[in-house]
């Protein structure tokens, strides 16, 4: 499942710039370790469908980011293997999308702020890639 089985020192991401400057919540912390999943969660939301929202707009980056990084994904074919593992995980259909659908629009407070959620996960991919 994971590249980083063999990391013998645990291995963090560094903290967004924009959050640093002007504050905010850490929601989740996911660590793989020995080929187990590990979290952390902070019940941030009075209703649980806000996490749904959450889980999209971070399908919707790891779609970008394979797309960025030269995987041989486009970002709508990550985002298709997403969604098709998480239903098949979950125990529902298959999502079956079309290979060239382009991915829905960011909702919420991404849309509120300056920063496209897009614009942030590019300054992201290229901070690591230096």
């Amino acid at each position: 499942m994971s590249d980083f089985d063999e990391k013998k020192e645990y291995e963090t991401l560094p903290v967004p710039d924009e959050a640093l400057t002007r504050g905010g919540v850490e929601l989740l912390r996911v660590a793989m370790v020995s080929n187990k999943l590990y979290l952390s969660v902070r019940p941030a939301f009075t209703d649980p469908a806000d996490w749904g929202e959450i889980l999209a707009e971070v399908t919707r980056r790891i779609g970008l980011l394979y797309e960025m990084e030269d995987s041989g994904f486009s970002e709508s074919d990550a985002i298709v293997a997403v969604e098709e593992a998480y239903a098949a995980e979950m125990g529902a259909k298959p999502v079956r999308a079309a290979r060239n659908r382009k991915p829905t629009k960011p909702k919420s407070a991404a849309r509120k702020s300056k920063q496209t959620p897009r614009s942030a996960a590019r300054r992201t991919a290229k901070r690591r890639k230096r």
